[in-house]
């Protein structure tokens, strides 16, 4: 029998049906002028266990709706709602392998004109597989963009407002086109580093972890808070929130990426700098493994964040 080919289905409209039949207009709003807010969510297979867990659910469905009030996004379920829905399509999907939940919330009128008022809205939510979105078996290389981020009075990027992601693409572009796997991005101010991309960054200095602040334009990651708490309780590693200029990745020990795409992925140079040895990285390489259990629901301790798919 050959397997049916995945996503097969869409919570659209207000129910569950085959994703073929989820269609937008080409007059969307959403589509014409980027008036969406959206989350990415992961599950993943535990093979012991023969089911997928997704991670930190609730808190990704948090987000959107706290964020939703930016972009002025009335989102008429609650998180309880939402997390139900995404099971059921889940469990619909039965999937054996790691996925990626992409729940969008967007202005969804049809009338011309950029606004966020006197629009109708809905959101629709589906799902792929997905495996490594960056190669974690190698450190990657990155460049400092010549493209900065938004700053948080033009598009915040604190929300995941689809139409800012057109930032981003001219980042990792740019980074493609020069040879490089990931881009680093300076905040709008162009004085500190920001964030990669579409992932968060952490420097390691003489044992310590060195994330940029929020104000430094910045999402908000959960998976950075994910590291934030995890390498603090398991490995004693405290985090510094604060400025890193562009120089001090070059000094650094190690660099890694953070995002719920990115996971946790080693930087191996910057600029064509080699950051520390080059290699993976000694504590880096200890907050990939315990993040990997950590979402595989293999550590009591982090078991709320999981939530089960039957």
């Amino acid at each position: 029998m050959v397997k049916e080919l995945h996503p097969q289905y869409a919570f659209f409209q207000g129910k569950i049906i085959s994703i073929s039949d989820a269609k937008v207009d080409i007059r969307t709003n959403a589509l014409q002028y980027g008036t969406a807010i959206f989350e990415g969510i992961r599950s993943y297979w535990n093979e012991k266990d023969k089911c997928n867990y997704v991670f930190r659910m609730q808190d990704h469905y948090k987000r959107l709706l706290k964020n939703s009030n930016i972009m002025m996004i009335d989102i008429k379920y609650s998180i309880e709602q939402l997390c139900d829905t995404t099971i059921a399509l889940l469990e619909k999907e039965s999937y054996s392998e790691d996925a990626y939940i992409r729940p969008f919330a967007y202005n969804s009128g049809t009338k011309i004109g950029p606004k966020m008022i006197g629009v109708e809205q809905d959101l629709f939510i589906y799902s792929i597989p997905l495996g490594e979105y960056l190669d974690l078996n190698k450190p990657v290389s990155a460049c400092v963009s010549s493209w900065g981020r938004l700053p948080d009075n033009c598009i915040p990027p604190r929300a995941k407002i689809s139409g800012s992601y057109v930032n981003s693409a001219l980042q990792k572009s740019e980074a493609l086109l020069n040879g490089y796997d990931e881009a680093i991005v300076l905040a709008a101010n162009g004085q500190h580093v920001s964030e990669g991309s579409a992932m968060n960054l952490f420097m390691v200095k003489n044992g310590s972890l060195i994330t940029p602040p929020v104000y430094d334009d910045i999402l908000e990651g959960i998976t950075r808070d994910t590291v934030i708490v995890t390498a603090k309780n398991e490995l004693g590693l405290e985090t510094v929130e604060r400025p890193i200029d562009r120089t001090e990745l070059y000094t650094a020990d190690e660099l890694f990426f953070c995002g719920t795409g990115a996971q946790v992925s080693s930087i191996g140079s910057v600029d064509k700098r080699k950051i520390g040895t080059g290699a993976i990285g000694v504590i880096t390489k200890k907050i990939q493994a315990l993040y990997f259990k950590v979402v595989k629901n293999e550590i009591k301790n982090y078991r709320s964040w999981c939530t089960r798919v039957a």
